[in-house]
């Protein structure tokens, strides 16, 4: 998300983007939102076309898009938490003309009409096959649920019902330090479809082997006569190594932007939602994450950033491969809280650490 203030009436906040890496034949063509006429306003990565990162206000730019045109959509828009997103200009000592910065301290009926603008903007772009994936705190997801089902917000009514396939939370151990409370040490990540039936879905690059194989020996979970053995589709709750907040000391710490998110979890999301060559779509682009693993998995994709400074930040390190996300070797969780138990087949062969 961006960072100093502006006006309430500001554009939202974008994360950054990432380039995919160019197909080794030339790959799928190359991304084609709107074509903003400023300069500046589209920033392309050398020798890569299909990943683009567009420059301005998510809510005019997701008007550009072709209807149906994006296979996927995540948006980690901004808390409205009086955050500073932008932080890249004092970081680096260079300022960028003409840089806008994003104003996190809407009053709760703007941020709100705000949401359901870059919503509604969403719902439009996104395919019928697709899925909107929105990463919230505590404050907005009941809200962005009832919308997002048809129930009215601020007397506006989503354009089409989507359906909830998942409720997810995005669990870490390293929280803001409060007390006379409980510290919040998790996100809301919800995913939602047009079309349940049809949506693309991918459970095999994503497998974890389950509590039964790594904990309790289960010699069931060995002789599956559904699925792999051993091996199960993640839980709704997500945590483990490399699933923690991405703080200052963290490799994957982009310097200059506030809230980055992990690449595991852009990878689980673009892995199970989406096929290579599928177009991915960032609306709050930040530090670039979304396209940087996008471009490793081989999508296409494009990252919308409200603020020149992040957006041409997260370009760079997009034209860079990820730090741990390969696109020949998925990684593969092992998560258990308790040790092994007692005797039998053992842990799934091959699995003793993490991938």
């Amino acid at each position: 998300m961006p960072a100093t203030r502006r006006s309430k009436t500001s554009a939202p906040r974008s994360r950054s983007a990432k380039p995919p890496r160019p197909p080794k034949d030339g790959g799928p063509r190359a991304a084609k939102p709107a074509q903003p006429s400023k300069a500046d306003s589209i920033i392309r990565i050398p020798g890569d076309v299909s990943t683009t990162v567009h420059v301005g206000d998510c809510r005019d730019l997701l008007k550009e898009c072709a209807p149906g045109s994006v296979d996927l959509i995540y948006a980690d828009p901004p808390f409205n938490w009086k955050r500073e997103y932008d932080r890249v200009e004092r970081v680096t000592g260079e300022a960028v003309r003409g840089n806008r910065v994003w104003d996190d301290a809407l009053d709760t009926h703007d941020y709100m009409s705000f949401t359901l603008d870059w919503l509604d903007g969403c719902i439009r772009a996104l395919g019928p096959r697709g899925a909107l994936w929105v990463n919230i705190p505590d404050d907005w997801a009941a809200e962005i649920v009832c919308y997002l089902k048809g129930l009215p917000i601020l007397g506006r009514t989503v354009p089409q019902r989507m359906t909830m396939i998942n409720w997810c939370v995005w669990h870490y151990r390293f929280g803001q330090n409060v007390s006379g409370r409980f510290i919040n040490s998790k996100v809301h990540v919800l995913y939602f479809v047009k079309d349940a039936a049809r949506r693309v879905w991918n459970e095999e690059p994503i497998l974890e082997p389950s509590d039964r194989a790594t904990t309790y020996a289960d010699a069931r979970t060995f002789q599956k006569k559904e699925g792999k053995s051993g091996l199960r589709v993640p839980m709704d709750v997500w945590y483990g190594k490399y699933w923690g907040r991405v703080q200052g000391n963290n490799k994957e710490r982009r310097p200059g932007h506030d809230n980055q998110i992990p690449e595991v979890y852009l990878e689980r999301v673009i892995r199970a939602c989406s096929n290579e060559g599928d177009l991915v779509l960032d609306p709050f682009l930040g530090s670039g994450t979304t396209c940087t693993v996008a471009r490793e998995l081989r999508r296409r994709s494009i990252g919308f950033e409200y603020s020149l400074a992040n957006a041409r930040s997260a370009a760079q390190r997009i034209a860079r491969p990820p730090l741990r996300v390969r696109y020949e070797s998925p990684t593969v969780h092992i998560n258990p809280i308790f040790p092994g138990r007692g005797a039998g087949k053992g842990p799934v062969e091959g699995l003793d650490d993490e991938g």
